[in-house]
């Protein structure tokens, strides 16, 4: 084939593939492509092989490569022009191959080697780039797996059911979870749902007095809705410390007693929050009688009744009327008075004091033909008719002003007759900065785990927009007051300008220095820059939390959601294991301390899911595997990249007779052994088990062996002789 005729079939593929998408009616159609930007210098073909294209190299893009490299895979990319700034150290020189050009372009898709990537990431700004780059690069390559940014979520799910292997993404919907967790404390970590059961990653620091205090060892917390995640002890003991391929999990041995100020992370399924926030106040209702008594005190109170009077006068520019009513009725309240005393003193006959306040009364609000015959009859008839013809200008003066006052009320509480906002907390609550697409999620969330909040924006959102949540509009500085920022329990500023976000993190901290400041950015390297000069910040890239959700749905695995643990990101992971799958087969013990994640839920097909589920259980195809997971553990297991398995079991002696066989079951249940071969070992001891487990599968076999009344010994790896093993003591 010649050069024209290969530069006519490109021709004829790209006008194909605008012609079926122009047909689905999804995309329209544009005279005159984009084209394509000068190359760089570093060009070359991209060979061959299952690498991974990543379209769109802004922040997120930019972490999704440094993600994806780090499993070791070729990562090419697709950019509109050389970026200005890379926010990764050396990324440039880890792009395998780097196109510029259209993304959309099939030409410049082909020259990225489309044809031979295993995952195409869409992660431009723009979500009809990311759509129309989505469906030419599917045309390509039919087998791809395409993983976009877009936030529009009835469009990614129409999306997902039309085409195979597909998956859609919002980076900002991704990390809301981690704002709002900041934001709650340090209690509570982690945060998901998974088919109607509730889980939460919990942080708690061990007090004098508590029940698992010098009583539990670590392996006695585990339970059936329960797992230990992480533990430090507050005096670290270096024996204490085991090899794990995570350096989050499986980092602590089960035996360790667990002492006054260790500090324990577990994950609970469907447990109660309350202990979490305890020290919340709730607001209490009051009687009618103690809330007289309290405007009785403060009535009492000058300073604080001088106080609330300047409040009350020094509104802003929009409440002008509320001052000139004010000046009104002062002013009826001195001419009642005046006109009282005038009256009662003037007349002819003696009158009480009530019948002048009535003369006062009528004259006010118009009825001064009603008593001007009245009035002629009055010592100083001149000066009472005088008197009470200001009375009656007074009077209509202050009925203009009262409608006036009652329209402006009427209008403003319009929207209110359908549903009233409850009141701002008073203390102990969130203040969560700018309504947007992450505002609103982290508002969600935070109501949802029960913890007091207030939102802040500049316009007032619908009436139908967390109708349940007190929202404060206008001017943002000017609300920080009115949301009790002084006795606040965190403030989240998540708006769309990270500088803006920065100001009110920094203002915050100003009126309230006990208050968190979480702080949401879209650069890397200036969120590095502001946590080291801010330190009581907590500041998140938005970009660098998603990129590693990318990258592991760039492999093939759904990503639920994630939170942060010890400066580290974890993902909740589900994988659907297929016939050859590199997990299939396997015990979830080996999965668990073989890769250093810590499976959480499994399904086998056609049955219900289990909860924590047993590390005995054997993965089979179709079964359904959620898992807690590093960018690590997805690239461990995606490698097949498993530990080495070099911890033995010494088995001495049975006691009974019964446990020669409750021995054999077992081993063959825990290591996976087969039964008959572990009987016929079990009738030879004494002896070594010749099947090599993980240390902290090792130590629950002989916990296991030790409650069937079997004698055995744990023996730490390149150990043959038994009287040098290592074993922990079992009672």
């Amino acid at each position: 084939m010649n050069q024209l005729d290969a530069v006519s079939v490109s021709e004829s593929l790209e006008l194909r593939v605008w012609r079926g998408a122009i047909a689905s009616g999804m995309i329209p159609y544009f005279m005159g492509m984009v084209t394509a930007a000068p190359q760089p210098e570093k060009q070359s073909t991209p060979p061959p092989n299952d690498g991974f294209l990543v379209c769109g190299l802004g922040s997120l893009g930019q972490n999704c490569v440094a993600n994806l490299k780090s499993f070791g895979v070729p990562v090419h990319a697709i950019n509109d022009a050389l970026p200005n700034q890379w926010e990764v150290p050396q990324l440039r020189d880890l792009i395998d191959h780097l196109e510029i050009g259209d993304c959309r372009s099939a030409e410049v898709l082909e020259r990225a080697g489309i044809r031979h990537c295993r995952a195409v990431l869409l992660v431009t700004q723009d979500e009809r780039v990311n759509l129309e780059a989505a469906l030419t690069a599917r045309v390509l390559n039919p087998r791809v797996r395409l993983v976009m940014r877009s936030d529009k979520q009835n469009l990614n799910e129409l999306m997902g059911q039309q085409l195979q292997n597909f998956v859609a993404f919002e980076p900002t919907q991704l990390a809301a979870p981690a704002f709002a967790l900041g934001a709650f404390g340090e209690a509570l970590i982690g945060y998901f749902s998974l088919d109607g059961h509730r889980f939460q990653v919990v942080k708690q620091r061990l007090e004098p007095g508590q029940p698992w205090c010098d009583r539990r060892q670590i392996h006695e917390l585990d339970n059936s809705r329960r797992r230990v995640l992480c533990h430090t002890a507050a005096h670290p003991d270096p024996a204490a410390v085991t090899e794990s391929p995570s350096t989050l999990f499986y980092t602590w041995l089960p035996d360790t007693m667990l002492r006054a100020g260790d500090e324990v992370v577990t994950i609970d399924c469907n447990a109660e929050l309350r202990a979490l926030y305890s020290d919340v106040a709730t607001p209490a209702r009051q009687g009618v009688w103690q809330g007289i008594g309290q405007a009785i005190a403060r009535l009492r109170d000058w300073p604080t009744l001088k106080q609330s009077l300047l409040g009350l006068w020094q509104t802003g520019a929009e409440q002008q009327l509320r001052r000139v009513a004010i000046i009104c009725a002062v002013t009826v309240l001195a001419l009642c008075l005046a006109g009282t005393l005038l009256f009662e003193g003037n007349a002819a006959e003696d009158i009480s004091m009530f019948q002048a306040f009535l003369y006062t009364f009528i004259t006010l609000f118009g009825g001064y033909g009603d008593v001007f015959e009245a009035l002629e009859d009055f010592n100083h008839p001149r000066l009472v008719q005088a008197f009470g013809v200001l009375l009656t200008v007074a009077g209509a003066a202050f009925v203009g002003v009262l409608y006036a006052l009652l329209t402006e009320k009427l209008l403003t509480l319009r929207f209110e007759f359908r549903e009233r906002r409850p009141p701002v907390p008073e203390k102990d609550h969130v203040v969560v900065i700018w309504l947007g697409r992450v505002g609103r999620q982290v508002l969600t969330m935070l109501q949802e785990l029960g913890q007091p909040v207030v939102g802040i924006a500049p316009q007032a959102p619908d009436a139908d927009i967390l109708p349940k949540i007190p929202l404060l509009t206008g001017n943002v500085t000017a609300a920080l007051d009115k949301a009790n920022l002084a006795t606040a329990k965190s403030v989240v500023a998540v708006s769309e300008d990270e500088i803006q976000n920065l100001e009110m993190g920094l203002l915050a901290h100003r009126l309230n220095p006990h208050c968190r400041a979480i702080i949401r950015t879209y650069d890397q390297q200036f969120t590095d820059r502001v946590a080291q000069i801010f330190p009581f910040a907590q500041v998140l890239c938005s970009s660098a939390l998603s990129a590693e959700a990318f990258a592991g749905a760039a492999f093939g695995e759904h990503v639920i959601g994630l939170f942060r643990l010890h400066d580290q990101t974890v993902l909740v992971t589900q994988y659907e294991l297929d016939t050859g799958d590199s997990l299939t087969g396997r015990l979830l013990s080996e999965v668990a301390y073989g890769y250093g994640v810590v499976p959480v839920w499994h399904q086998h097909q056609g049955q219900p899911g289990k909860i924590m589920p047993s590390e005995d259980a054997r993965l089979q195809p179709g079964d359904r595997l959620v898992v807690l997971a590093t960018i690590g553990g997805l690239r461990r297991i995606e490698q097949c990249h498993l530990a080495p398995q070099d911890w033995h079991i010494h088995l001495e002696k049975t006691l009974t007779a019964n446990a020669l066989f409750d021995g054999a079951a077992e081993i063959a249940r825990v290591s996976g052994y087969r039964l008959g071969a572990a009987r016929e070992f079990m009738a030879q001891l004494p002896g070594l088990l010749p099947v090599p487990l993980y240390r902290h599968q090792a130590l629950r076999l002989a916990r296991l062996l030790t409650r069937a009344q079997v004698k055995a010994r744990v023996i730490a790896p390149q150990v043959t002789d038994p009287s040098e093993s290592h074993f922990s003591p079992l009672g």
